[in-house]
This record gives structure tokens, sequence and C-alpha cells, in this order.
């Protein structure tokens, strides 16, 4: 099979797949040849712009409404899987959601809405996405420098983020077995709706710029790249890791 349809017959999962780098992650998969199921939750019209443009590749793809930090509303995103495709081959844990907070702020509505969407979502996804996933399945989170750096107001959403990394490490050792690898992907500072809401933007580019040796910053396709790598067959041996792709901001 030719490499660019290595993934035909798959199937994957994208929380927050129609904007951004889970659309870039979505597209990239059904290049790839996977069918492609996207999570939404507020933008009824552009999930369906991006289930057409996952369709333009030739593959079948639908759009679930679900608010990822209600608990709930998980379980029926499997089972419509299921029912649709028999299996899930790919797991891509992207949707994501936080309060801007100084940890010396952080009140309740904060520390949960991010635990809950960013990282107990993806505990919450896997729980249930392997009782339909076959051997030699992928699951792919995805992360921020936040996790590692200080970034001001990220408190919450960057101590979530670390949550994420290290629950890839546990999942990654008790889902070996049966060889689902378990990765993270750590973008750096993206071109993306999300990084526009930061209060201070302009400063952030600019700084983000002057620190970054190729002087720009990402673009969303730069790390659903990664991604899409981590989600085929070549990724076999790769497991339990955060991979950063941020053009290099972190070496300085």
């Amino acid at each position: 099979m030719e490499e660019s349809k290595d993934l035909a017959g798959k199937t994957a999962f994208v929380s927050g797949g129609t904007k951004g780098i889970g659309l870039s992650i979505a597209t990239g998969l059904a290049e790839r040849g996977a069918n492609v199921v996207v999570n939404y939750f507020r933008s009824r019209d552009a999930a369906n712009e991006a289930v057409e443009k996952i369709k333009a590749f030739g593959v079948e793809s639908y759009a679930h409404r679900a608010n990822i930090g209600n608990h709930d509303q998980l379980p029926p995103i499997f089972t419509k899987i299921k029912e649709r495709f028999g299996k899930l081959d790919i797991l891509i844990s992207n949707a994501a959601l936080g309060l801007y907070s100084s940890a010396l702020t952080i009140n309740d509505k904060a520390w949960h809405l991010a635990m809950n969407t960013n990282a107990q979502a993806l505990l919450l996804c896997v729980q249930e996405a392997v009782t339909i996933m076959p051997d030699n399945a992928r699951i792919v989170s995805l992360s921020s420098l936040g996790s590692q750096r200080y970034i001001p107001g990220y408190a919450a959403i960057g101590v979530s983020k670390a949550a994420i990394e290290n629950l890839t490490k546990y999942l990654a050792y008790e889902l070996a077995p049966r060889r689902i690898t378990v990765n993270c992907v750590s973008g750096g500072f993206i071109d993306t709706d999300a990084l526009k809401s930061f209060p201070n933007y302009k400063d952030l580019v600019e700084e983000v710029v002057r620190r970054t040796p190729y002087d720009r910053i990402g673009r969303p396709e730069e790390v659903a790249d990664v991604v899409v790598f981590l989600a085929g067959p070549k990724s076999s041996w790769i497991t339990g890791q955060t991979i950063v792709v941020d053009g290099g901001y972190s070496l300085a």
C-alpha cells in the first residue's frame, strides 16, 4: 500500500476536530485514508464545513456534538463509533479549555474547567476507547509548553497539560501488552484562534518571534503532521513520549 494511504480502513476520532490544529489533524488523517469522526461543541456550521473537508478525501466522516468536559457525554461518542464502524483505531485527544489565571488566584471554576476538559477527559476517553480498539491502535494527546514553562496567566491550563503528559506515560505502560501506543505532542506558539484569545496576544507574538530561531510562530499543520505520524504504522516503537513541536522556541 502506498504510504500516502497507509491509514486506509482505519477509523479515527478527533476531539475538538472542527477548527485549528484539530481540523488540520482530522484532514491529515483523512488524506492518509482514515475515516474520521470529529467532535465539536459550539458551532454546527463549523462542524458541517469540517466534515465536508474531510469527506473530500474520499473517506467517511461525521461530527458528534459533545461537551468533552461533561463526562456523561463521553460514552455515547464511542457507542456510536462502534455502531457505525465496529472499532476505533486512532484516538486523538485535542479538545482543550481553560480560564486564564495566575497560580495565586486560581478558583474552583478555573481549576475544574481545565482539569475536567483537558486531563480527566483524556483519561475517560481512553478508558472508553480501549474497549473498541484493536491491538496496535494509536492514542495521541495534545499538550503545550505551559506544562513545563511559566506562561503568565496560564497556571490552571498549564497544570492540566502537565497532567496529560504524565498520564501519557502511565497509559503507555499499561497498554503496552496490547501494543497500543500512547504519545503526546506539545505544540509551541501556533497561529490559531486559541492563541489570539490570549489577553496579551500582540506582545506575546512579538516575544515568541524574537525568541524562535525560525523568526515566526508555528502553523497548525506543522503540529498536525507530527500527530498524524504518531497515529500511523511507522511510529510503532514510540510510546509514552511527549514530542515538542515549537520551532526551537524552548531551546533558548
